[in-house]
């Protein structure tokens, strides 16, 4: 009770500040760009002559402005756009009003698009978080040709890739499970394509995307490692506008433009391959019946009632599909739809409410008149968001509000086809309430000095329709009978648990280029993913907290430097981290999790800890553009019955990790791009032996996990990208070619250890004689040297 009781305090403390401060008046408004009608993110705003008490408008573009004497001259400023001076009569100064900046050509080819001010890194309160521009990462020269949104994130520090060509990232030690991945404020359970090697996001449909590594701020929870948060943009209220490319293996279309006048605008983004479609002209028939295939839709709404109220309608819809021949089939689909409402109570009170729903499904089929089946599973997510944003002068900002969400994990549904010999698979429900109550506020002490905090509280109850297992002695294990059934009917209470996440951070200025910055972070996850994949597969088992398994808890302490020089042309960095975690969970060894309903003795948890340094060096303006990033870091989990006991490395340990990207504009139709990776090879276990079943060679591996490593990975990509000169016309094109591997590097993908029979590891005993038989290694990589051309347009 004493939570509500300085909760009820504060509202209180709140309204009387407010009403105590009536006098002071304020005048309000929003920058925009006048080409797109894009909100402006930290565009400078005072009162000409006073420029150091003046404001910065917020991620919708919007500000606050304490008024002086009217009329008066405000001035509007951005990096990278005509500066505008405006005569505010007392009249005009009553409403919000709308600032429309112009590009300013001829600093464009000075600088890549910033959604953030130049000293930024040094002044704000963030640490720990990273923000790629979309033209930036467009520039990245990509696999396929198809930019790629988290294989960008790939690049940053403390960023680890899942392996050769996928989309999976573990961020600073945490699992891929423990990234919470959302569009629009919605969650995304499988953000990726064609088993991870693309994500699901169409960057031209995107407005930008952000990367929590560590300072997550308290609105946000649910996951222990990070959050990538992507936003779609919004239409331009002006024309009908397009973009779009059509590519080695897909192509993509972005309209948007105006709906029922200036007030409401769309965009809707399309996405498709066409590797199915080469199939069908193979002459090798066992491929000409094949399917592979994958698609994307998304769209977003926006309509401005009034000066006050704001309404965004967004959702999206994309799947996967493989087919063999007919007789084997595997497609998974996800489905996203949020919607929000933003008001304007007054110039220091806004209110944001968000509500959204997530499902996400897979479907196997084979088709076998012995062991056919059809096997479907589907989850989903279901949440409503509400934010109070209370600022009550230019030094103080407090946020607070309540976010509740409900888990439905359905039963797995395996039903095997006529005269199978398969049997009917059986399991229940998994279901799931969390609220969640958050609080945050960011004072400046001085100019030098500023402090975040935030608390979260969050109420977590796995609730029925459901069953819990009793087992004798009270531990649940393969070998373990159960003694007794509970079941519970719909929304009754089955487990609760609760925890409290305080997030703290400071920023000391030491002088206008230098800060010191410090953060400590507590997170809770009631949910995660059971399975003997590092890298993610669509069939994955995601498992909610109950009787037998707890919510991971994760602890994280940083502390950082950040440097701007040379005018703000280059940034450096570097943060320090250590991470505790508690009740991570792994598989025993040889545990089989996706057909189960007792996977609880399947499962065992313990700790888990990580700590690492990352460094950056990023040049933002210029002809010439990027970054150099080194990330040395150590991951480690202990959990009793896994590795002897003993702490151990999992797969995405990769203690050394460098990056190079590059851009280089020649001129206004030629540019280029190159990017270097190299990385300490992943942990894996290799046999110590092997033994006999059947006359068959069976690989024997050591109790212990991973003592082993892939060689050390490393790649070199590069892109060039021819433009149409802009003169004037409507349609614009460009082309893109690159190389991913340029140097043809064969990295290992897997390794297999079997019988080689007659020096040809593509021979098999029934192909005719054996002449000789040994035991051997075979390597699997994917890709080597691999162009892809891509042409891409705007109308």
């Amino acid at each position: 009770m004493s939570f509500f009781r300085v909760l009820t305090l504060f509202f209180l403390t709140s309204l009387g500040y407010q009403a105590f401060s009536q006098e002071r008046r304020f005048i309000s408004g929003e920058v925009v760009d006048a080409s797109n009608s894009e909100p402006l993110v930290g565009a400078n705003v005072y009162w000409e002559g006073n420029s150091t008490a003046g404001v910065v408008s917020d991620l919708d573009g919007k500000f606050q402005l304490e008024a002086i004497d009217f009329p008066n001259k405000l001035v509007i400023s951005y990096v990278g756009y005509e500066k505008s001076v405006r005569i505010i009569s007392a009249k005009e100064a009553e409403k919000s009003i709308r600032f429309f900046l112009k590009p300013d050509e001829m600093s464009l080819d000075e600088i890549i698009i910033q959604e953030r001010r130049p000293d930024e890194q040094v002044k704000n309160m963030e640490m720990g978080k990273s923000t790629v521009p979309i033209e930036t990462i467009k520039n990245i020269p990509a696999l396929f040709g198809e930019v790629d949104l988290l294989r960008s994130l790939q690049l940053l520090p403390g960023v680890k890739s899942a392996g050769e060509g996928t989309t999976g990232i573990f961020v600073r030690g945490g699992s891929a499970d423990q990234n919470l991945v959302q569009l629009d404020g919605a969650p995304v359970y499988n953000p990726s394509h064609f088993f991870g090697i693309f994500s699901v996001f169409n960057p031209d449909g995107i407005k930008s995307v952000d990367l929590y590594k560590g300072n997550m701020p308290a609105s946000f929870g649910g996951r222990a490692a990070s959050l990538i948060d992507v936003s779609l943009r919004e239409g331009n209220n002006k024309q009908i506008r397009g973009e779009g490319g059509i590519g080695s293996i897909s192509s993509r279309l972005t309209l948007d433009g105006p709906l029922f006048g200036k007030n409401s605008t769309f965009i809707v983004s399309a996405r498709r391959t066409y590797a199915d479609v080469f199939l069908k002209l193979s002459s090798d028939e066992n491929l000409k019946n094949n399917k592979l295939n994958f698609h994307d839709l998304s769209g977003k709404l926006a309509f401005v009632l009034n000066d006050r109220d704001k309404i965004t309608v967004s959702s999206y819809q994309g799947s996967d599909f493989l087919g063999l021949d007919e007789e084997f089939g595997l497609g998974w689909t996800n489905w996203v739809s949020s919607a929000a409402w933003s008001r304007v109570h007054s110039e220091k009170f806004f209110f944001d409410l968000e509500g959204y729903h997530s499902r996400y499904s897979y479907s196997v089929e084979f088709e076998d008149p012995d062991n056919g089946f059809e096997w479907t599973n589907k989850l989903s997510e279901s949440g409503l968001k509400a934010i109070w944003t209370f600022l009550p002068d230019s030094k103080t900002e407090l946020n607070w509000g309540i976010h509740s969400q409900y888990y439905n994990f359905a039963p797995v549904d395996l039903e095997p086809a006529p005269n199978s010999a398969i049997e009917e698979i059986v399991t229940n429900p998994k279901n799931g309430l969390l609220n969640n109550l958050f609080i945050s506020g960011q004072y400046a002490f001085s100019p030098k000095l500023s402090v975040e905090g935030g608390l979260r509280w969050g109420l977590f109850s796995q609730v029925g329709k459901g069953v819990d297992y009793l087992y004798e002695g009270g531990v649940p294990g393969p070998d373990v009978e159960v003694s007794d059934t509970l079941s519970y009917g719909t929304l009754e209470k089955m487990h609760a648990y609760q925890g409290l996440e305080p997030r703290i951070a400071f920023r000391y200025l030491i002088n206008e280029q230098f800060s010191v910055k410090t953060a400590y972070n507590r997170n809770f996850q009631y949910i995660q993913i059971a399975s003997n994949s590092s890298a993610g597969l669509p069939i994955d088992r995601w498992i909610l907290s109950g009787r037998y398994i707890e919510p991971v808890r994760s602890d994280q302490i940083s502390v950082g430097l950040f440097h701007n020089f040379n005018q703000n042309r280059w940034e450096f960095s570097v943060e320090g981290y250590y991470k505790d975690l508690d009740n991570v969970i792994d598989l025993r060894n040889g545990a089989q999790v996706l057909f189960t309903d007792q996977v609880e003795t399947e499962l065992l948890a313990g700790k888990g800890w990580a700590y690492g340094v990352e460094f950056l060096l990023r040049k933002n303006v210029g002809k010439t553009t990027g970054w150099l990033a080194y990330t040395w870091s150590r991951t480690w989990r202990k959990i009793d019955g896994v590795s002897r006991n003993e702490a151990y490395n999992p797969r995405f340990d990769r203690p050394n990790d460098l990056t190079l990207v590059l851009n280089h504009e020649f001129s206004p139709s030629w540019s280029a791009g190159l990017t270097f990776v190299y990385t300490t090879g992943q942990a894996v276990s290799y046999p110590v032996g092997s033994y006999e079943v059947d006359n068959q060679s069976v690989p024997l591996y050591s109790d212990s996990r991973n003592l082993d490593r892939f060689p050390n990975y490393n790649r070199m990509d590069a892109s060039v990208t021819w433009k149409n000169a802009d003169k004037g016309r409507k349609w614009r094109g460009s082309w893109n070619f690159s190389i991913y591997n340029l140097y043809g590097r064969k990295n290992p993908f897997a390794y297999e250890f079997r019988t080689i029979y007659n020096d040809d590891i593509n021979f098999e005993p029934s192909d005719g004689e054996i002449i000789s038989a040994k035991p051997g290694v075979v390597m699997t990589y994917l890709f080597t040297f691999l162009p892809s051309l891509t042409y891409n347009f705007q109308f």
